[in-house]
Order: C-alpha cells, then sequence, then structure tokens
C-alpha cells in the first residue's frame, strides 16, 4: 500500500498537572491560564489550513469540578519514591472547586469545544494523573489503574480514548500490552538517537538535555521521519515523535526562531518529497508565554505544510488516522 507523505500533530494537553513538580502555580499561572483563549485560537488556525492534531489530555482535566474529580482517582495510585512526582500526595490541596475558580487544573469546556465543534481532530489521553512510566516506586498495575480511570472518565464525557503519549516521554515497552488489553490503538515513540531514549527524571543527565536543545536547532540526530511501512505491525502502533516545537527563547531572540523554524520546514520537505511520516508536538502552555511570536511560527510551520500538500500530497493526519493506514498496510501484507 503505498501513501503520501504524513504531518501529524500532537499536543500534551496538561495545564499544570504536567508542571507540578516542578514549578509554582504563583510563577506560571498567566501562561497556564493563557491556554483557555490559546487552544480555541489554534483550533481555528488548524481548520483553517486544513490541519489536525491529536490533543492528548490528561484525564483530571476531564472533571467537570473537584468532586467529579475525586470521584473517578483510582484505588491503586502510583507509589513513586519521590513523592513530589504523585498528585495524590498534597490531597490535592491546591485544586479548587471548578473550572471558574480554578483554570489551572480543570479543561472540560474546551474539551467539550473539540468535541463538538472541531470533530476533526482528535481526543487522545496523556494518562489520567500524568503518570510516569520510568520513575521508581511505581508498578505496572498501577499504571493499569490509572489508565482504566483516564478511559473512564472520558467515556463519561462521550469520548473514546485510541491513542496515548506518555508523560515526560517516558515510554516503557513493558507497558504496552496493558495499552493494547484497554483498546489503546497508537502511542507516540520517541526519537532514535541516544539522548532521547525514555529515562527518569534524575536518569535524564544535563548532557541529554544539551543535546536535545542544540537538536531543535541545528540537525544533529537526522530529519526523524518514518516510513509508515517500517513501523512496528503490532498494536498499539508506535507514531514516533519527530520533533519538539520548543517554544520562542527571548534570550536568542529571531536568530534562534529562525534556526528552529528551518530545521522544521527542511524536515517536513524531506518527508514530503519522501512519502513519509513527519510528527511535531507541543504543549499548548508552552505559548502562553510569548505567544504571539509562538503563534506566528506555528502560522509559518502551517503555511508551508499548505505549500507542501499542494505540492507533494503532503496530508494532515491523527495518530487515529495513522493507526488506519497503518492496518492498510499491515492486511496488504498479510494477503
Amino acid at each position: 500500500m503505498n501513501t503520501k507523505g504524513t504531518f501529524v500533530i500532537s499536543l500534551d494537553f496538561e495545564l499544570f498537572w504536567g508542571v507540578r513538580d516542578k514549578r509554582r502555580i504563583e510563577d506560571y499561572a498567566s501562561a497556564l491560564a493563557k491556554v483557555h483563549e490559546l487552544i480555541p485560537d489554534m483550533l481555528e488556525l488548524f481548520r483553517d489550513y486544513g490541519v489536525k492534531a491529536t490533543f492528548s489530555t490528561v484525564g483530571l482535566l476531564f472533571a467537570k469540578d473537584k468532586e467529579e474529580m475525586l470521584k473517578y482517582c483510582p484505588d491503586l495510585k502510583p507509589n513513586y519514591e519521590d513523592t513530589n512526582l504523585s498528585p495524590y500526595t498534597d490531597g490535592f490541596v491546591q485544586v479548587k472547586e471548578n473550572s471558574v475558580e480554578d483554570p489551572y487544573h480543570f479543561a472540560l469546556p474546551l474539551i467539550q469545544l473539540i468535541r463538538d465543534k472541531y470533530p476533526e481532530h482528535e481526543i487522545g489521553t496523556h494518562t489520567f494523573s500524568h503518570y510516569y512510566c520510568h520513575e521508581a516506586g511505581q508498578t505496572l498495575e498501577e499504571f493499569k489503574a490509572d489508565l482504566a480511570s483516564a478511559i473512564e472518565i472520558a467515556k463519561a464525557k462521550e469520548i473514546e480514548l485510541f491513542s496515548l503519549v506518555f508523560p515526560r516521554n517516558q515510554f516503557n515497552p513493558e507497558y504496552l500490552e496493558v495499552c493494547r488489553e484497554m483498546g489503546i490503538l497508537t502511542f507516540r515513540g520517541n526519537e532514535n538517537a541516544w539522548y532521547y531514549a525514555p529515562d527518569s527524571k534524575e536518569g535524564t543527565s544535563l548532557k541529554k538535555k544539551i543535546y536535545r536543545t542544540l537538536d531543535c536547532y541545528i540537525n544533529i540526530s537526522g530529519h526523524n521521519s518514518y516510513n509508515l511501512s517500517d513501523l512496528n505491525s503490532e498494536k498499539p502502533y508506535n507514531i514516533p515523535s519527530s520533533r519538539f516545537f520548543r517554544p520562542y527563547m527571548a534570550m536568542g531572540g529571531g536568530a534562534l526562531e529562525y534556526l528552529k523554524l528551518r530545521r522544521i520546514k527542511r524536515s517536513m520537505t524531506h518527508a514530503s518529497k519522501n512519502n513519509l511520516l513527519y510528527h511535531l508536538w507541543w504543549h499548548p502552555h508552552n505559548f502562553g508565554q510569548n505567544t504571539k511570536r509562538n503563534m506566528n511560527t506555528l502560522k509559518s510551520i502551517l503555511e508551508h505544510y499548505k505549500k507542501l500538500n499542494l505540492r507533494y500530497g503532503f496530508s494532515s493526519s491523527t495518530m487515529l488516522d495513522c493507526a488506519t493506514i497503518l492496518e492498510g498496510i499491515v492486511n496488504n501484507s498479510e494477503r
């Protein structure tokens, strides 16, 4: 089965649940609150350019209020050695009653907006509690309980989950059988370079972080674009990352932004010319600071996608769409 090149965007939609062990709300409140304005703007921009996305969403964000949040929490919780990693440690003391009072921990109105007004997009899962699959202390059974809660609360909002993004990119192959059992069809794997290998918080060295940062601006690891036919043929299918869309860095200014954009566009062009998959990802809250500059860069990327779409047939797909393509490839190869 021959396919044209495929452009995939996945968004790690997590709000404060994804940064709670690294930041204080009062220091990052404005960026988090702005997500409630940013996502509607992104949705309109995506539609203008005919682009789909997978919104991999933390399950806790589906709750309409604190009472419902507590209702869906699993009985079996992650037992991290570093207790600061668990959102359950403080008993949700920072969480207020609902999304009106607390824009940092709730996002049901945004989830419903995507579901009802922008059905071309996919709502996937980022686990229920922003679960870390490589941290010491947690177990496979705890992960299974967490994923079950994510599926249950999404189902209550009339959403079925098929795609998973592992928080902090802590992809753990030992956990894929659980994903398969629970109906997950795709996940986002990591780039092949050694410095992208999944690891715990402590295991992610400064050297790895430096290489990852440099690779966003200079082509160190290659284009990281993939032939769908060469990806794994078993569910859940790996739809690996190509590039993290690093937010604007004021220190580097326009020079770094130019290098970042050139790096992304060149790899998109390579993928489109060679009928490969290119997978770009970021967190919505990354755009909460320097918002105008980040949105302008995104618009430039989408404009480039449109040119490649018209010239080479480069198409936009959700992670779930890729599963459908892979199903066709697998079925044809078995004939």
